[in-house]
């Protein structure tokens, strides 16, 4: 099934359950949106019970366990937030069940492990006690996000420690994690997980089958691996997240401090700083470990010496803020942490395994024809993908480019970026690398979709030439925007149609430019099936040296006149 709630957060959800080799099923799930229907703040809810076999009223506990919890959820008042109001209704739920258990002697000893997901805008929620399970597949990458509660070892290693039902008090986990497009999770119980390693979870999952299809799948793969217990899955697939709010972020930002740049070994808020990648004027990108995953990151701190100004904290928002609506295998992505994780002002990134462009363009080989036609039509469609959301990035340059090891391509610092919505950098604060930015940015326009194609063309220009169009212009100077020289001095292996489209491209007048980047994008794909490479002839005399030229043939005129004159 799929559904839709509030602040568009877009999920699609199927499960699957067999009484497989028992002779009944003491499984039992649901997912639900809550009384509300698509107008629910809370979010929906997925949940699991397996209810304890050996003890009478496993099912019943199962079931009573899953539906108090998910109606005692939703009756919550929302102001309490989900981590309470989930907790209260568990503990509500165990509460019963305890109760029951003792004063029914058809149901003595009932008790049910329990693990639910809740997801709320672009969080999700965990709550879990027993050994049902919550996995997320990320990529593709599998992290399971319980804890098993049994003993663990010996002849009784599957042993619960812990189950709803068992005492009056409840000890349960509770985690959070931060929600992104694509993520899915998978709700199992012990049938499943005790007959199918993670690997092989972690292959059912990545088929990227529907929901429906895919716990259907798991189950009976489950079952043909042996299981003698209830095989249960439910598949929780996440289609879209809520945007980020401007005005939220903008808060958030501005309640961090910037502190000193820490040093390699530090541990910055579970993050443990690794290495330095680059420096710039206004921040340094660190390497880094988080430490409660393992994961690789980069993380973007900001220099002391900007912390007074607000222009280099709005660059922070506006990163968050287009990476949280922009979705494109070639732009880079920001790292959203959970509240109360972040101490102080930096961002947090994938670690990217590849190189910048500005690297590769300074080692050898050069980058040819074909790499470099690859290159620039692959980053002319991450920059179509920002046009098309209304986001002007303004400072497309080889830095910010990385080249992955895998072939793909990430476009990578929107800080001074334009985008609906969002604030603008005040006009003493000039966006752009200069020697990247068009003439009108020069006299005062904000930047456009124009302004972007000629930092594309510049980029081209110096990924083959390894020189500057118009020459490096230095900051807070006024540069000549005179004729640059042909692509073709610095390579006569290049094409002339290659050369004409780069000119093209960074043509000082805007309505000389193609109209947009895609139309560059199309010319570099298809020139070198209608054009043949320039080869270009040796210059005569007069056009390496005219002076030269005429003082030659001065000499030789005057030397022909004395012979004549000796002759007569």
């Amino acid at each position: 099934m799929s559904v839709r709630v509030v602040h568009d957060l877009r999920i699609e959800a199927g499960f699957a359950t067999q009484k497989g080799r028992r002779p009944d099923n003491q499984d039992y799930v649901a997912f639900c949106l809550g009384s509300g229907g698509a107008g629910a703040l809370q979010g929906v809810v997925a949940a699991i019970a397996d209810g304890v076999g050996g003890h009478k009223g496993g099912r019943a506990a199962a079931e009573t366990a899953v539906r108090a919890f998910i109606d005692g959820y939703y009756a919550q008042p929302e102001t309490l937030g989900v981590s309470r109001a989930a907790a209260r209704s568990l503990e509500a739920a165990n509460s019963w069940i305890a109760a029951q258990s003792r004063v029914d002697p058809s149901l003595e000893g009932m008790a049910t492990t329990f693990s639910a997901l809740i997801l709320s805008r672009r969080t999700a929620f965990i709550l879990h006690v027993g050994d049902t399970r919550v996995y997320r597949l990320a990529g593709a990458s599998l992290e399971r996000l319980t804890k098993d509660h049994t003993l663990g070892r010996g002849d009784f290693a599957h042993a619960l420690l812990r189950a709803v039902g068992f005492d009056d008090a409840l000890l349960f986990d509770q985690g959070m994690h931060s929600l992104n497009i694509h993520d899915r999770f998978l709700l199992c119980s012990d049938g499943v997980h005790g007959v199918l390693p993670d690997a092989k979870l972690r292959a059912l999952l990545a088929e990227r089958g529907g929901p429906q299809e895919t716990s259907e799948r798991i189950v009976q793969t489950a079952f043909e691996a042996g299981s003698h217990d209830n095989v249960t899955a439910l598949v929780v697939d996440v289609v879209d997240v809520p945007p980020a709010d401007e005005r939220a972020l903008s808060r958030a930002f501005a309640a961090l401090r910037i502190g000193e740049l820490p040093a390699i070994g530090d541990l910055v808020d579970d993050f443990r700083i690794d290495g330095l990648l680059s420096e710039g004027r206004y921040s340094r990108l660190m390497r880094a470990t988080d430490t409660q995953n393992g994961k690789a990151v980069v993380l973007k701190f900001p220099h002391p010496r900007v912390a007074d100004d607000a222009a280099y904290r709005l660059a922070f928002v506006n990163e968050a803020w287009v990476a949280a609506r922009v979705r494109s295998p070639f732009i880079g992505e920001v790292v959203e942490l959970l509240p109360g994780r972040q101490s102080r002002l930096y961002s947090v990134m994938p670690y990217y395994d590849g190189e910048t462009l500005e690297r590769r363009l300074r080692r050898e080989p050069r980058i040819d024809l074909v790499e470099g036609a690859s290159i620039a039509t692959r980053l002319s469609r991450a920059i179509a993908t920002l046009h098309r959301c209304g986001v002007i990035h303004r400072d497309i340059k080889p830095d910010n480019i990385i080249l992955l090891k895998d072939g793909g391509l990430r476009l990578v610092d929107l800080g001074v970026c334009r985008a609906p919505n969002l604030e603008n950098l005040s006009e003493a604060h000039a966006p752009g690398t200069p020697s990247y930015m068009a003439p009108e940015l020069f006299d005062g326009a904000a930047g456009d979709e124009a302004s972007d194609l000629y930092a594309l063309g510049v980029t081209v220009y110096r990924m083959f030439s390894r020189c500057y169009p118009y020459g490096e212009i230095e900051p807070f100077s006024r540069p000549r925007f005179t004729k640059p020289p042909p692509l073709a001095h610095k390579r006569p292996d290049l094409p002339s149609w290659l050369d004409a489209a780069i000119l093209k491209a960074i043509a000082v007048e805007r309505a000389d430019r193609f109209g947009d980047v895609l139309e560059f994008a199309f010319e570099l794909e298809n020139g070198s099936a209608r054009a043949q490479p320039l080869t270009l002839r040796k210059k005569s005399l007069y056009e390496r040296n005219p002076v030269l030229f005429w003082q030659t043939l001065c000499l030789l005129l005057a030397l022909l006149l004395a012979i004549s004159l000796f002759y007569r």
